[in-house]
């Protein structure tokens, strides 16, 4: 459903992403691991048309959209939940999700239907859909990204850091998340620096270092690398 060749970003003369190869396919949850600035941010800007590409190329579903602005990408059903949450912090929680339906408008039935499944999916956000995205804490903000970033119906889920600065079961509710939109049979591509619990949800993943691609594997197998665990899970 994905595929990424030979994609290089540059920021002026710095290259942060250098000639990355990557493919995802149906239903996958895909991993990029990698310590702070290799490039996997970066990399997922450019998946989505927020980064220009200084190379390569990028296909979703065999289309070539290496030059298609972001929204004509969410179009053909990319969406990402970005590093940060990105919430409308003016906007109230409903606000949001009509927002991240902003495609569908038109089908107002089915969105209602979808902002009730994602209220279904995380509570805290039916109990505060009339509240101001910025009043609510981190943990519920990222709940709201993502429920967002499905409110688009997107066939491929990006996902940015979605555990960076939560409590520990504020991490168990989203991943537990994640692992039910795999079931549901949604093709994700999950950035994080928690790499054991991502590693664990992943089918497959990759290592990125200074804006490459250096491994590649299921997720089990990195996993039980010993180069990954040493540079990313604190073990020998």
């Amino acid at each position: 459903m994905l595929k990424l060749e030979s994609v290089r970003v540059s920021y002026g003369a710095i290259e942060a992403v250098k000639g990355v190869d990557l493919h995802v396919g149906k239903g996958e949850v895909v991993t990029i691991i990698g310590a702070n600035g290799a490039g996997k941010s970066t990399l997922l800007k450019a998946i989505c048309g927020l980064e220009p590409l200084s190379g390569g190329r990028v296909l979703l579903d065999g289309q070539d959209c290496s030059n298609l602005p972001a929204h004509k990408r969410v179009r053909l059903g990319l969406a990402m939940s970005p590093e940060g949450r990105g919430v409308f912090a003016d906007q109230t929680v409903l606000e949001n999700l009509w927002l991240g339906a902003y495609m569908r408008r038109a089908d107002r039935s089915g969105v209602e239907a979808d902002i009730e499944r994602e209220f279904a999916r995380f509570p805290r956000l039916r109990e505060r859909q009339h509240q101001l995205a910025g009043t609510l804490s981190g943990g519920e903000q990222q709940m709201l990204a993502i429920s967002r970033a499905l409110m688009s119906e997107p066939s491929i889920l990006l996902l940015d850091e979605p555990s960076l600065g939560l409590a520990p079961l504020v991490i168990r509710d989203i991943f537990t998340a994640i692992r039910q939109l795999r079931s549901s049979g949604l093709t994700i591509v999950l950035v994080e620096q928690m790499a054991k619990q991502a590693l664990g949800v992943a089918d497959r993943a990759y290592v990125l270092e200074i804006g490459r691609v250096t491994m590649e594997g299921s997720g089990l197998e990195l996993l039980n690398d010993d180069k990954v665990r040493a540079a990313y899970l604190g073990t020998h």
